[in-house]
Protein backbone atom coordinates (compact mmCIF):
# COMPACT_ATOMS: atom_id res chain seq x y z
CA UNK A 1 0.00 0.00 0.00
CA UNK A 2 2.97 2.29 0.46
CA UNK A 3 3.40 2.23 -3.31
CA UNK A 4 -0.18 3.41 -3.83
CA UNK A 5 0.25 6.22 -1.30
CA UNK A 6 3.30 7.44 -3.20
CA UNK A 7 1.36 7.70 -6.47
CA UNK A 8 0.18 11.31 -5.91
CA UNK A 9 3.79 12.41 -5.40
CA UNK A 10 4.85 10.56 -8.54
CA UNK A 11 1.98 12.06 -10.49
CA UNK A 12 3.02 15.50 -9.25
CA UNK A 13 6.57 14.80 -10.42
CA UNK A 14 5.34 13.81 -13.87
CA UNK A 15 3.21 16.95 -13.99
CA UNK A 16 6.24 19.10 -13.18
CA UNK A 17 8.22 17.28 -15.88
CA UNK A 18 5.47 17.92 -18.43
CA UNK A 19 5.42 21.61 -17.45
CA UNK A 20 9.17 21.85 -18.00
CA UNK A 21 8.88 20.28 -21.46
CA UNK A 22 6.00 22.59 -22.39
CA UNK A 23 7.91 25.73 -21.36
CA UNK A 24 11.06 25.02 -23.39
CA UNK A 25 11.67 24.69 -27.09
CA UNK A 26 11.93 21.05 -28.03
CA UNK A 27 14.51 19.89 -30.59
CA UNK A 28 13.30 18.78 -34.01
CA UNK A 29 14.89 15.32 -33.56
CA UNK A 30 16.24 15.43 -37.11
CA UNK A 31 12.99 16.45 -38.79
CA UNK A 32 12.34 19.75 -40.55
CA UNK A 33 10.44 22.20 -38.32
CA UNK A 34 8.19 22.91 -41.29
CA UNK A 35 7.66 25.76 -43.75
CA UNK A 36 3.85 25.49 -43.66
CA UNK A 37 1.35 25.59 -40.82
CA UNK A 38 0.33 22.02 -41.67
CA UNK A 39 3.97 20.90 -41.43
CA UNK A 40 4.34 22.55 -38.04
CA UNK A 41 1.32 20.62 -36.73
CA UNK A 42 2.95 17.40 -37.93
CA UNK A 43 6.28 18.36 -36.38
CA UNK A 44 4.64 18.99 -33.00
CA UNK A 45 2.99 15.56 -33.18
CA UNK A 46 6.34 13.95 -34.06
CA UNK A 47 7.98 15.71 -31.10
CA UNK A 48 5.23 14.49 -28.78
CA UNK A 49 5.77 10.89 -29.91
CA UNK A 50 9.54 11.14 -29.46
CA UNK A 51 9.24 12.73 -25.99
CA UNK A 52 6.70 10.11 -24.94
CA UNK A 53 9.05 7.39 -26.19
CA UNK A 54 11.99 8.88 -24.29
CA UNK A 55 9.99 9.10 -21.05
CA UNK A 56 8.76 5.52 -21.37
CA UNK A 57 12.25 4.31 -22.29
CA UNK A 58 13.83 6.03 -19.27
CA UNK A 59 11.21 4.60 -16.90
CA UNK A 60 11.68 1.09 -18.30
CA UNK A 61 15.46 1.42 -17.99
CA UNK A 62 15.12 2.54 -14.35
CA UNK A 63 12.82 -0.40 -13.59
CA UNK A 64 15.38 -2.77 -15.10
CA UNK A 65 18.41 -1.24 -13.37
CA UNK A 66 16.78 -0.80 -9.94
CA UNK A 67 16.66 -4.51 -9.01
CA UNK A 68 20.15 -5.06 -10.44
CA UNK A 69 21.63 -2.42 -8.13
CA UNK A 70 19.46 -2.54 -5.02
CA UNK A 71 18.24 -6.14 -4.99
CA UNK A 72 21.38 -8.09 -5.66
CA UNK A 73 21.72 -11.45 -3.97
CA UNK A 74 22.78 -10.89 -0.35
CA UNK A 75 22.39 -14.44 1.00
CA UNK A 76 21.13 -17.91 0.14
CA UNK A 77 17.80 -17.18 1.77
CA UNK A 78 14.88 -17.51 -0.64
CA UNK A 79 13.06 -14.15 -1.01
CA UNK A 80 9.42 -13.81 -0.03
CA UNK A 81 7.25 -15.30 -2.76
CA UNK A 82 4.01 -13.74 -3.95
CA UNK A 83 1.90 -14.18 -7.06
CA UNK A 84 -0.03 -10.95 -7.40
CA UNK A 85 0.12 -7.27 -6.60
CA UNK A 86 -3.19 -5.79 -7.67
CA UNK A 87 -2.32 -2.06 -7.25
CA UNK A 88 0.93 -2.46 -9.18
CA UNK A 89 -0.75 -4.49 -11.91
CA UNK A 90 -3.43 -1.82 -12.29
CA UNK A 91 -0.77 0.88 -12.56
CA UNK A 92 1.27 -0.78 -15.32
CA UNK A 93 -1.93 -1.67 -17.20
CA UNK A 94 -3.70 1.68 -16.98
CA UNK A 95 -0.71 3.97 -17.66
CA UNK A 96 0.19 2.42 -21.07
CA UNK A 97 -3.50 2.50 -21.99
CA UNK A 98 -3.66 6.22 -21.19
CA UNK A 99 -0.49 6.89 -23.20
CA UNK A 100 -1.83 5.04 -26.27
CA UNK A 101 -5.21 6.79 -26.07
CA UNK A 102 -3.51 10.19 -25.67
CA UNK A 103 -1.25 9.67 -28.69
CA UNK A 104 -4.17 8.34 -30.74
CA UNK A 105 -6.29 11.42 -29.98
CA UNK A 106 -3.35 13.73 -30.77
CA UNK A 107 -2.83 11.91 -34.09
CA UNK A 108 -6.49 12.23 -35.10
CA UNK A 109 -6.60 15.94 -34.23
CA UNK A 110 -3.39 16.60 -36.16
CA UNK A 111 -4.60 14.66 -39.21
CA UNK A 112 -7.83 16.67 -39.19
CA UNK A 113 -5.85 19.93 -39.17
CA UNK A 114 -3.51 18.78 -41.96
CA UNK A 115 -6.30 17.38 -44.17
CA UNK A 116 -8.68 20.31 -43.62
CA UNK A 117 -9.61 22.02 -46.91
CA UNK A 118 -10.88 25.58 -46.90
CA UNK A 119 -13.73 26.47 -49.27
CA UNK A 120 -12.17 29.86 -50.07
CA UNK A 121 -8.38 29.53 -50.51
CA UNK A 122 -6.23 32.54 -51.39
CA UNK A 123 -4.81 30.75 -54.44
CA UNK A 124 -5.33 27.54 -56.40
CA UNK A 125 -2.78 25.40 -58.23
CA UNK A 126 -3.35 22.23 -60.23
CA UNK A 127 -0.31 19.93 -60.09
CA UNK A 128 -0.03 17.35 -62.88
CA UNK A 129 2.58 14.60 -62.53
CA UNK A 130 3.77 12.62 -65.54
CA UNK A 131 6.73 10.57 -66.73
CA UNK A 132 9.00 12.31 -65.92
CA UNK A 133 8.12 15.85 -64.95
CA UNK A 134 5.66 18.21 -63.33
CA UNK A 135 3.15 20.70 -64.70
CA UNK A 136 1.74 23.53 -62.58
CA UNK A 137 -1.47 25.25 -63.67
CA UNK A 138 -2.95 28.38 -62.09
CA UNK A 139 -6.70 28.70 -62.74
CA UNK A 140 -6.62 32.42 -61.99
CA UNK A 141 -3.61 33.14 -64.15
CA UNK A 142 -1.04 31.48 -66.39
CA UNK A 143 -0.41 27.86 -67.04
CA UNK A 144 3.21 27.06 -66.26
CA UNK A 145 4.58 23.97 -67.91
CA UNK A 146 7.57 22.05 -66.66
CA UNK A 147 10.75 21.60 -68.62
CA UNK A 148 11.10 18.22 -70.29
CA UNK A 149 13.50 16.11 -68.26
CA UNK A 150 16.36 14.77 -70.37
CA UNK A 151 18.60 12.08 -68.96
CA UNK A 152 21.86 13.66 -67.79
CA UNK A 153 20.54 17.23 -68.16
CA UNK A 154 18.85 18.11 -64.91
CA UNK A 155 20.18 21.59 -64.12
CA UNK A 156 16.75 23.20 -64.57
CA UNK A 157 13.61 22.05 -62.86
CA UNK A 158 9.98 23.20 -62.93
CA UNK A 159 9.05 25.69 -60.22
CA UNK A 160 5.75 26.07 -58.39
CA UNK A 161 5.24 29.59 -57.00
CA UNK A 162 3.18 30.06 -53.82
CA UNK A 163 2.20 33.18 -51.81
CA UNK A 164 3.73 33.59 -48.37
CA UNK A 165 1.38 33.46 -45.37
CA UNK A 166 -1.64 32.53 -47.49
CA UNK A 167 -3.49 29.28 -48.10
CA UNK A 168 -3.03 27.65 -51.48
CA UNK A 169 -5.30 24.80 -52.49
CA UNK A 170 -3.48 22.11 -54.46
CA UNK A 171 -5.31 19.79 -56.86
CA UNK A 172 -3.00 16.83 -57.51
CA UNK A 173 -3.42 14.52 -60.53
CA UNK A 174 -1.39 11.99 -62.50
CA UNK A 175 -1.33 11.78 -66.28
CA UNK A 176 0.01 8.22 -66.45
CA UNK A 177 1.31 6.12 -63.51
CA UNK A 178 1.47 6.55 -59.73
CA UNK A 179 3.79 9.36 -58.60
CA UNK A 180 4.62 10.74 -55.16
CA UNK A 181 4.39 14.50 -54.48
CA UNK A 182 6.85 15.26 -51.65
CA UNK A 183 8.40 18.45 -50.25
CA UNK A 184 10.68 17.76 -47.28
CA UNK A 185 10.40 21.22 -45.72
CA UNK A 186 6.61 20.93 -45.90
CA UNK A 187 6.67 17.58 -44.06
CA UNK A 188 4.16 16.52 -46.66
CA UNK A 189 3.73 13.66 -49.11
CA UNK A 190 0.73 12.67 -51.19
CA UNK A 191 0.21 10.18 -54.01
CA UNK A 192 -0.66 11.35 -57.51
CA UNK A 193 -2.74 8.46 -58.85
CA UNK A 194 -4.25 8.03 -62.31
CA UNK A 195 -8.00 8.46 -62.16
CA UNK A 196 -7.86 9.91 -58.62
CA UNK A 197 -7.88 13.62 -57.72
CA UNK A 198 -6.32 14.59 -54.39
CA UNK A 199 -7.06 18.04 -52.97
CA UNK A 200 -5.20 19.58 -50.04
CA UNK A 201 -4.20 22.97 -48.63
CA UNK A 202 -0.74 24.39 -47.97
CA UNK A 203 -0.36 27.52 -45.83
CA UNK A 204 3.21 28.73 -46.17
CA UNK A 205 5.06 30.31 -43.24
CA UNK A 206 8.53 30.87 -44.68
CA UNK A 207 9.77 32.43 -47.91
CA UNK A 208 12.43 30.90 -50.09
CA UNK A 209 13.11 27.94 -52.35
CA UNK A 210 12.22 24.39 -51.29
CA UNK A 211 13.11 21.18 -53.10
CA UNK A 212 10.39 18.71 -54.06
CA UNK A 213 10.60 15.28 -55.64
CA UNK A 214 8.71 12.20 -56.72
CA UNK A 215 8.91 9.54 -54.00
CA UNK A 216 7.19 6.70 -55.88
CA UNK A 217 9.29 4.75 -58.39
CA UNK A 218 7.65 5.59 -61.69
CA UNK A 219 10.05 4.42 -64.37
CA UNK A 220 13.45 4.91 -65.98
CA UNK A 221 14.04 8.61 -65.14
CA UNK A 222 12.31 8.64 -61.75
CA UNK A 223 15.46 10.00 -60.06
CA UNK A 224 15.33 13.13 -62.25
CA UNK A 225 11.72 13.94 -61.38
CA UNK A 226 12.50 16.92 -59.15
CA UNK A 227 10.87 20.33 -58.81
CA UNK A 228 11.16 23.50 -56.77
CA UNK A 229 8.67 25.46 -54.70
CA UNK A 230 9.27 29.20 -54.58
CA UNK A 231 7.42 31.00 -51.77
CA UNK A 232 7.21 34.77 -52.30
CA UNK A 233 5.29 37.67 -50.68
CA UNK A 234 1.64 37.93 -51.82
CA UNK A 235 2.26 41.14 -53.79
CA UNK A 236 5.10 39.50 -55.68
CA UNK A 237 2.93 36.45 -56.31
CA UNK A 238 0.13 38.59 -57.76
CA UNK A 239 2.64 40.43 -59.93
CA UNK A 240 3.95 37.09 -61.18
CA UNK A 241 0.41 35.96 -61.99
CA UNK A 242 -0.33 39.18 -63.86
CA UNK A 243 2.83 38.92 -65.93
CA UNK A 244 1.87 35.35 -66.90
CA UNK A 245 4.74 33.53 -65.31
CA UNK A 246 7.54 35.99 -66.02
CA UNK A 247 10.74 35.27 -64.13
CA UNK A 248 10.85 36.68 -60.58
Amino acid sequence: MAFVKSLPKKALGLGVLALIFSSCKLPTFGQSSGATSQAQHENHLFQAFVVAGIIVGVLVFILLIWPVIFHRRKSDEIPRQFFEHIPLELVYTIIPFIIVIGLFIATVLTENKVDAVTPNPDARVTVLAYQWGWRFEYPSGPTVYSHDVVLGQHDTYPTMVLPLGETTQITLKSLDVVHGFYVRDFNFSRYAQPGVTNVFDLTTTRAGYFIGQCTQFCGLNHDLMLFRVHVVPPSQFQQWIQTKGASL
